[in-house]
Protein backbone atom coordinates (compact mmCIF):
# COMPACT_ATOMS: atom_id res chain seq x y z
CA UNK A 1 0.00 0.00 0.00
CA UNK A 2 1.27 3.45 -0.92
CA UNK A 3 1.70 5.92 1.95
CA UNK A 4 3.36 9.27 2.50
CA UNK A 5 4.94 10.95 5.48
CA UNK A 6 6.63 14.30 6.14
CA UNK A 7 10.29 14.57 5.18
CA UNK A 8 12.76 15.14 8.02
CA UNK A 9 16.36 16.34 7.84
CA UNK A 10 17.61 12.90 8.89
CA UNK A 11 16.07 11.40 5.72
CA UNK A 12 18.50 13.08 3.32
CA UNK A 13 21.43 10.59 3.33
CA UNK A 14 19.09 7.63 2.77
CA UNK A 15 17.16 9.42 0.02
CA UNK A 16 20.36 10.35 -1.79
CA UNK A 17 21.54 6.73 -1.60
CA UNK A 18 18.15 5.49 -2.82
CA UNK A 19 18.12 7.91 -5.76
CA UNK A 20 21.68 6.95 -6.70
CA UNK A 21 20.44 3.36 -6.82
CA UNK A 22 17.52 4.35 -9.03
CA UNK A 23 19.89 6.11 -11.42
CA UNK A 24 22.18 3.07 -11.47
CA UNK A 25 19.23 0.85 -12.40
CA UNK A 26 17.25 3.10 -14.73
CA UNK A 27 19.57 5.88 -15.98
CA UNK A 28 19.23 9.64 -15.60
CA UNK A 29 15.91 10.15 -17.41
CA UNK A 30 13.35 10.86 -14.70
CA UNK A 31 15.97 11.67 -12.05
CA UNK A 32 18.33 14.55 -11.55
CA UNK A 33 21.65 14.39 -9.73
CA UNK A 34 21.46 13.41 -6.06
CA UNK A 35 22.91 16.82 -5.20
CA UNK A 36 19.74 18.41 -6.48
CA UNK A 37 17.84 17.01 -3.47
CA UNK A 38 19.39 19.24 -0.78
CA UNK A 39 19.55 22.13 -3.23
CA UNK A 40 15.83 21.95 -3.99
CA UNK A 41 14.69 21.06 -0.48
CA UNK A 42 16.70 23.74 1.33
CA UNK A 43 17.92 26.44 -1.04
CA UNK A 44 14.80 26.57 -3.22
CA UNK A 45 12.32 26.39 -0.31
CA UNK A 46 14.37 28.78 1.87
CA UNK A 47 12.58 27.93 5.12
CA UNK A 48 9.36 29.64 4.06
CA UNK A 49 7.39 26.76 5.63
CA UNK A 50 8.42 23.84 7.84
CA UNK A 51 10.08 21.42 5.44
CA UNK A 52 7.86 18.49 6.46
CA UNK A 53 4.78 20.41 5.31
CA UNK A 54 5.90 20.65 1.70
CA UNK A 55 8.36 17.78 1.18
CA UNK A 56 7.00 14.25 1.41
CA UNK A 57 8.55 10.79 1.41
CA UNK A 58 6.45 8.05 -0.19
CA UNK A 59 6.73 4.40 0.80
CA UNK A 60 5.38 1.19 -0.71
CA UNK A 61 5.87 -2.33 0.57
CA UNK A 62 8.35 -1.17 3.19
CA UNK A 63 10.62 0.54 0.65
CA UNK A 64 11.06 4.13 -0.48
CA UNK A 65 8.71 4.68 -3.40
CA UNK A 66 9.19 8.35 -4.15
CA UNK A 67 9.83 11.89 -3.03
CA UNK A 68 7.77 15.00 -3.74
CA UNK A 69 9.19 18.50 -3.32
CA UNK A 70 6.32 20.98 -3.37
CA UNK A 71 5.98 24.79 -3.60
CA UNK A 72 9.39 25.36 -5.21
CA UNK A 73 9.35 29.01 -6.33
CA UNK A 74 5.80 29.13 -4.98
CA UNK A 75 3.94 27.11 -7.62
CA UNK A 76 6.30 24.40 -8.92
CA UNK A 77 6.79 20.82 -7.76
CA UNK A 78 9.06 17.81 -8.35
CA UNK A 79 8.13 14.13 -8.21
CA UNK A 80 10.80 11.41 -8.14
CA UNK A 81 9.45 7.85 -8.35
CA UNK A 82 11.08 4.44 -7.96
CA UNK A 83 11.73 2.79 -11.36
CA UNK A 84 9.34 -0.10 -10.75
CA UNK A 85 6.47 2.33 -10.08
CA UNK A 86 6.98 4.59 -13.10
CA UNK A 87 3.78 5.01 -15.09
CA UNK A 88 1.64 3.30 -12.46
CA UNK A 89 -1.26 4.46 -10.32
CA UNK A 90 1.27 5.09 -7.55
CA UNK A 91 3.12 7.68 -9.64
CA UNK A 92 -0.18 9.25 -10.63
CA UNK A 93 -1.11 9.56 -6.96
CA UNK A 94 2.19 11.26 -6.15
CA UNK A 95 1.79 13.77 -8.99
CA UNK A 96 -1.79 14.62 -8.07
CA UNK A 97 -0.90 15.00 -4.40
CA UNK A 98 2.05 17.25 -5.28
CA UNK A 99 -0.16 19.37 -7.56
CA UNK A 100 -2.77 19.74 -4.82
CA UNK A 101 -0.21 20.65 -2.15
CA UNK A 102 1.51 23.16 -4.41
CA UNK A 103 -1.63 24.56 -5.97
CA UNK A 104 -3.24 25.92 -2.81
CA UNK A 105 -4.02 29.51 -3.74
CA UNK A 106 -2.13 29.34 -7.05
CA UNK A 107 -3.65 29.97 -10.47
CA UNK A 108 -1.53 27.22 -12.01
CA UNK A 109 1.04 24.63 -11.01
CA UNK A 110 4.27 23.85 -12.84
CA UNK A 111 6.64 20.93 -13.09
CA UNK A 112 9.47 19.98 -15.40
CA UNK A 113 10.32 16.76 -17.20
CA UNK A 114 13.34 15.46 -19.11
CA UNK A 115 12.95 15.28 -22.89
CA UNK A 116 13.79 11.56 -22.76
CA UNK A 117 11.29 10.74 -19.99
CA UNK A 118 8.45 9.57 -22.22
CA UNK A 119 6.68 7.84 -19.33
CA UNK A 120 6.32 11.07 -17.35
CA UNK A 121 5.44 13.13 -20.42
CA UNK A 122 2.61 10.75 -21.32
CA UNK A 123 1.37 10.71 -17.74
CA UNK A 124 1.41 14.49 -17.34
CA UNK A 125 -0.47 15.01 -20.57
CA UNK A 126 -3.04 12.41 -19.54
CA UNK A 127 -3.54 14.36 -16.31
CA UNK A 128 -4.21 17.60 -18.18
CA UNK A 129 -0.78 19.23 -18.07
CA UNK A 130 0.44 20.98 -21.20
CA UNK A 131 3.98 21.80 -22.29
CA UNK A 132 4.63 25.54 -22.37
CA UNK A 133 8.39 26.01 -22.68
CA UNK A 134 11.84 24.52 -22.87
CA UNK A 135 13.06 24.91 -19.30
CA UNK A 136 16.72 23.87 -18.94
CA UNK A 137 19.54 22.69 -21.11
CA UNK A 138 21.40 19.78 -19.50
CA UNK A 139 25.08 19.99 -20.38
CA UNK A 140 27.57 17.16 -19.81
CA UNK A 141 31.30 16.56 -20.10
CA UNK A 142 33.72 13.73 -19.38
CA UNK A 143 36.36 14.11 -16.70
CA UNK A 144 38.75 11.69 -18.39
CA UNK A 145 41.30 14.42 -19.08
CA UNK A 146 42.77 16.65 -16.41
CA UNK A 147 41.05 20.06 -16.65
CA UNK A 148 43.25 23.13 -17.13
CA UNK A 149 44.43 24.89 -14.00
CA UNK A 150 42.21 27.80 -12.98
CA UNK A 151 43.76 31.20 -13.67
CA UNK A 152 41.85 33.91 -11.79
CA UNK A 153 42.79 37.55 -12.43
CA UNK A 154 45.53 39.09 -10.32
CA UNK A 155 44.37 39.84 -6.79
CA UNK A 156 41.56 37.25 -6.79
CA UNK A 157 41.78 34.06 -4.72
CA UNK A 158 39.95 30.81 -5.46
CA UNK A 159 39.15 28.79 -2.35
CA UNK A 160 36.34 26.89 -0.66
CA UNK A 161 33.67 28.72 1.32
CA UNK A 162 33.62 29.30 5.04
CA UNK A 163 30.65 29.84 7.36
CA UNK A 164 31.88 33.38 7.87
CA UNK A 165 31.29 34.04 4.15
CA UNK A 166 27.50 33.93 4.58
CA UNK A 167 26.96 37.67 4.11
CA UNK A 168 29.15 37.87 1.01
CA UNK A 169 27.60 34.70 -0.43
CA UNK A 170 24.11 36.11 0.12
CA UNK A 171 25.15 39.32 -1.64
CA UNK A 172 26.65 37.41 -4.58
CA UNK A 173 23.55 35.24 -4.98
CA UNK A 174 21.26 38.24 -4.79
CA UNK A 175 23.20 39.91 -7.55
CA UNK A 176 23.45 36.82 -9.72
CA UNK A 177 19.86 35.61 -9.32
CA UNK A 178 17.87 38.54 -7.85
CA UNK A 179 17.23 36.25 -4.90
CA UNK A 180 16.79 38.43 -1.79
CA UNK A 181 18.87 36.39 0.68
CA UNK A 182 20.00 37.82 4.01
CA UNK A 183 23.23 36.62 5.57
CA UNK A 184 21.30 34.87 8.36
CA UNK A 185 18.96 33.13 5.90
CA UNK A 186 21.78 31.82 3.75
CA UNK A 187 23.75 30.64 6.76
CA UNK A 188 20.80 28.98 8.52
CA UNK A 189 18.74 27.70 5.56
CA UNK A 190 21.62 26.50 3.37
CA UNK A 191 25.01 26.34 5.03
CA UNK A 192 23.78 24.68 8.23
CA UNK A 193 21.42 22.26 6.53
CA UNK A 194 22.06 18.57 5.72
CA UNK A 195 23.98 17.89 2.54
CA UNK A 196 25.83 21.21 2.47
CA UNK A 197 29.60 21.11 2.81
CA UNK A 198 31.54 24.39 2.59
CA UNK A 199 34.39 22.45 0.99
CA UNK A 200 32.13 21.94 -2.04
CA UNK A 201 31.21 25.60 -2.46
CA UNK A 202 34.08 27.14 -4.38
CA UNK A 203 34.36 30.92 -4.37
CA UNK A 204 36.49 33.57 -6.05
CA UNK A 205 37.36 36.13 -3.41
CA UNK A 206 37.93 39.69 -4.66
CA UNK A 207 40.75 41.86 -3.36
CA UNK A 208 38.24 43.70 -1.14
CA UNK A 209 37.02 40.43 0.43
CA UNK A 210 33.74 40.12 -1.43
CA UNK A 211 32.65 36.88 -3.09
CA UNK A 212 32.92 37.64 -6.79
CA UNK A 213 31.84 34.23 -8.14
CA UNK A 214 30.76 30.90 -6.71
CA UNK A 215 29.98 27.33 -7.72
CA UNK A 216 28.60 24.51 -5.60
CA UNK A 217 29.51 21.03 -6.79
CA UNK A 218 27.88 17.75 -5.82
CA UNK A 219 29.14 14.18 -6.12
CA UNK A 220 27.48 10.82 -6.74
CA UNK A 221 30.26 8.29 -6.27
CA UNK A 222 28.05 5.30 -7.06
CA UNK A 223 27.39 6.53 -10.60
CA UNK A 224 30.63 8.47 -11.09
CA UNK A 225 28.67 11.69 -11.57
CA UNK A 226 29.57 15.23 -10.57
CA UNK A 227 27.17 18.12 -10.86
CA UNK A 228 27.18 21.92 -10.53
CA UNK A 229 24.25 23.72 -8.87
CA UNK A 230 24.30 26.68 -8.64
CA UNK A 231 26.97 28.69 -10.48
CA UNK A 232 26.94 32.47 -10.43
CA UNK A 233 28.91 35.69 -10.65
CA UNK A 234 28.34 38.91 -8.76
CA UNK A 235 27.25 41.55 -11.34
CA UNK A 236 30.17 43.79 -10.37
CA UNK A 237 32.70 41.14 -11.42
CA UNK A 238 31.37 39.69 -14.65
CA UNK A 239 33.43 39.06 -17.80
CA UNK A 240 36.64 38.38 -15.90
CA UNK A 241 36.71 34.58 -16.15
CA UNK A 242 35.83 34.09 -12.48
CA UNK A 243 33.00 31.58 -12.94
CA UNK A 244 35.31 29.61 -15.21
CA UNK A 245 38.04 29.68 -12.53
CA UNK A 246 35.82 28.37 -9.73
CA UNK A 247 34.40 25.62 -11.96
CA UNK A 248 37.87 24.47 -13.05
CA UNK A 249 38.97 24.40 -9.41
CA UNK A 250 35.94 22.25 -8.57
CA UNK A 251 36.53 19.89 -11.51
CA UNK A 252 40.02 19.15 -10.24
CA UNK A 253 38.49 18.22 -6.90
CA UNK A 254 35.76 16.04 -8.50
CA UNK A 255 38.19 13.57 -10.01
CA UNK A 256 38.16 10.50 -10.14
CA UNK A 257 34.47 10.88 -11.08
CA UNK A 258 33.91 10.17 -14.76
CA UNK A 259 31.26 12.71 -15.79
CA UNK A 260 30.08 16.15 -14.69
CA UNK A 261 26.81 17.87 -15.58
CA UNK A 262 25.30 21.31 -15.24
CA UNK A 263 21.76 22.52 -15.96
CA UNK A 264 20.96 26.06 -17.04
CA UNK A 265 17.99 28.05 -18.25
CA UNK A 266 17.78 27.39 -21.97
CA UNK A 267 17.41 31.13 -22.62
CA UNK A 268 20.62 32.00 -20.74
CA UNK A 269 23.06 32.35 -23.63
CA UNK A 270 25.90 33.61 -21.41
CA UNK A 271 25.71 30.44 -19.30
CA UNK A 272 25.67 28.30 -22.44
CA UNK A 273 28.78 30.00 -23.78
CA UNK A 274 30.59 29.58 -20.47
CA UNK A 275 29.84 25.88 -20.16
CA UNK A 276 30.59 25.06 -23.76
CA UNK A 277 33.91 26.93 -23.48
CA UNK A 278 34.82 24.51 -20.69
CA UNK A 279 34.01 21.48 -22.83
CA UNK A 280 30.41 20.78 -21.87
CA UNK A 281 28.10 19.60 -24.64
CA UNK A 282 24.28 19.53 -24.75
CA UNK A 283 22.93 16.17 -23.61
CA UNK A 284 19.24 16.70 -22.78
CA UNK A 285 16.63 19.35 -22.26
CA UNK A 286 13.88 19.68 -19.70
CA UNK A 287 10.39 20.86 -20.61
CA UNK A 288 8.10 22.96 -18.46
CA UNK A 289 4.56 21.62 -18.04
CA UNK A 290 1.67 23.39 -16.37
CA UNK A 291 -1.98 22.88 -15.43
Amino acid sequence: MLSKRPYADADLPLLQAVMAGWIARAGRCGYDHVGELPHRVYENLRGRRPVGEVVHVWEHGGATAGLTVNTRFGNAFDVFTAPELRGTEAETAMIEDAAATTGQGADEVLTDVWDCDHVRIELLERLGFTRFRVWDDVQEMALADTPPQPEPPAGFTVRHARLSDAAHLAEARNGAFQAGWTAAEYRDEVMRKPGYDPAREIVAEAPDGRVAAFAVYWTDERNGLGHFEPVGTHPGFRRRGLARAVMLHAMHRMRPLTTVTVNHNAENLAARRLYESLGFTPRHRTYGYRR
